[in-house]
């Protein structure tokens, strides 16, 4: 069994999953969009601007992968509870991560040292997702 995190977005996961693929040096390994997967429950209720949003998508990272899709149908708000944690090995790949997602992203706990963690920076992104970038307590 595997845990999958799944994004959801209203609109943006194509603009979404090509800055996290860059973010995080991950690779798109699917990407359909309403258009093209032609989902018959789908297309009567789409507008023609929904029909090119986002089915269905992954993004491989590293040996794990997160999948991703945009919904019509839903109302999206930012959920603080929940988040995803991308573990660096050093400063520098926190910093560079951030430093690409951090354009309109509402910082919760800025780029900093903490007792767990050499460099830990947590914010909600421009997507309304909740990310913290951290390394592990020392740098290897």
């Amino acid at each position: 069994m595997q845990i999958v995190p799944t994004l959801n977005f209203a609109g943006g996961c194509r603009e979404a999953i090509h800055m996290y693929e860059k973010a995080f040096d991950g690779k798109i390994t699917c990407l359909v969009s309403y258009r093209d997967a032609n989902d018959p429950a789908w297309m009567p209720r789409l507008t023609e601007e929904q029909k090119d949003w986002i089915y269905h998508a992954e993004l491989a990272l590293g040996d794990k992968r997160i999948i991703m899709s945009d919904h019509a149908d839903l109302d999206f708000s930012v959920c603080y509870s929940n988040f995803l944690t991308m573990m660096y090995d050093t400063k520098e790949q926190v910093q560079r991560a951030y430093e690409i997602m951090k354009e309109g992203s509402t910082t919760i706990y800025p780029m900093e040292a903490t007792p767990y963690s050499s460099c830990r920076v947590v914010f909600v992104d421009r997507f309304g997702i909740r990310w913290g970038i951290m390394t592990e307590q020392t740098e290897r």
